[in-house]
């Protein structure tokens, strides 16, 4: 630990209180780890008690990762990473992957989730892997049936955007129609297990790619824009998250009218990264504070999408750091809100409720995708900024 870092670390951990994240919880962030000089796992549970941060997804099952969460109140989604899908995708695999990677963390990690590899049917190992998801869900389910926790821990996976051959206006939406015959029985294995269709969504992309046809406010869901209105159904957009999830809704709707009735599509990934290559139109520290602020102010908020408002919009926030050996352009580096040594990347600041919670958990208890869930100990004010060190 840096000794600079000391006395903030001592007031935060006076301050500071374990959340007990529920079920009904909303905002959740990203805790990826691919970089070399990262704290240790352990250093992180302080870090999010003072934030005020409830849940956390994960990106696989490391063990001492798992245990460092332990006895925290902290709920975690719990990667399957792709490399282990193959070797889940079997009865016998999967069973004994639950028993020897899941179950020794429990009861004292809490474990509500576990998302069965990432973005597979539209990354670069598709071809190879796509046969494998659904067969590794219902395996993975099937062994937590046999566990006895299937009603602890769902099943699920997360998905790219790119499932979507168009997305806008979003009433227009469809999937691929190369995927239907993969994405179909896995609407219906929602639908039977109750588990949420997360998709990881970024407004950033749409603007980046398109900066003069997408308006920048719009991307960073700025409360004072206007809005875009769809033609078809007539509903009114007020920023491109909410968006881009009613177009996963149409999507489901025009694949499986059965799923559309009863699955929640949830955000498993958003955010705006602070910095970027000279291309890559947009990525600033300014433009990443206003997203991720006005998202946690609109998961906040407990409010739907204009298709769904009566369901409240979940996200997990990416990501806590930035991760400095991600491969791919310099932005990829640069979507966390903390770098390495706890220093904020950018001022951030937002007034959250006091009890930043919403009745109505449901499939399994994840909170879908990219934020925060927390409030200060002052009564409800959490910032980020450059006198807020975190301890590590």
């Amino acid at each position: 630990m840096p000794p600079l870092l000391l006395p903030v670390a001592a007031l935060l951990l006076a301050a500071a209180t374990v959340v007990d994240a529920t079920s009904s919880a909303l905002l959740g962030i990203n805790y990826g780890r691919v970089g070399n000089n990262l704290p240790p796992p352990t250093a992180v549970p302080q870090m999010l008690s003072a934030l005020g941060v409830g849940r956390v997804r994960l990106y696989d099952a490391d063990p001492t990762t798992l245990r460092a969460f332990a006895n925290t109140g902290v709920e975690l989604v719990v990667g399957v990473p792709d490399e282990c899908l193959a070797a889940v995708s079997t009865p016998t695999g999967a069973t004994s992957w639950v028993r020897n990677v899941i179950q020794p963390a429990l009861p004292a990690t809490k474990i509500a989730v576990l998302t069965v590899g990432n973005e597979v049917l539209t990354g670069p190992n598709a071809t190879t892997l796509s046969r494998s998801l659904l067969p590794a869900m219902q395996c993975i389910h099937d062994a937590l049936v046999q566990a006895g926790l299937d009603k602890q821990v769902s099943v699920t996976t997360a998905h790219n955007l790119g499932v979507l051959a168009t997305s806008y206006p979003p009433s227009s939406a469809y999937f691929r129609k190369d995927l239907l015959p993969l994405l179909c029985p896995i609407l219906d294995f929602h639908a039977r297990t109750a588990s949420p269709f997360l998709v990881n969504a970024y407004p950033y992309f749409a603007y980046a790619e398109d900066p003069t046809g997408v308006e920048l406010d719009y991307a960073l869901l700025e409360p004072g824009y206007a809005g875009v209105a769809d033609p078809s159904s007539g509903l009114h957009y007020p920023n491109l998250l909410v968006a881009q999830v009613d177009a996963v809704y149409h999507a489901i709707a025009a694949a499986n009218t059965a799923a559309a009735r009863a699955v929640e599509v949830r955000v498993s990934e958003t955010g705006w990264p602070s910095a970027g290559d000279a291309n890559e139109t947009g990525a600033t520290p300014r433009n990443a504070a206003r997203y991720n602020g006005n998202v946690m102010r609109l998961v906040a908020d407990g409010k739907g999408t204009p298709l769904r408002p009566a369901t409240p919009l979940r996200a997990y926030m990416f990501a806590l750091f930035n991760e400095n050996t991600k491969p791919g352009p310099t932005s990829e580096r640069n979507y966390g809100l903390f770098k390495p040594d706890g220093t904020p990347v950018y001022d951030l600041s937002y007034r959250l409720p006091k009890d930043n919670t919403n009745s109505g958990g449901g499939g399994g208890g994840i909170a879908g995708g990219g934020g925060y869930n927390g409030h200060g100990e002052d009564g409800g004010y959490y910032s980020i900024s450059g006198s807020a060190k975190m301890a590590i």
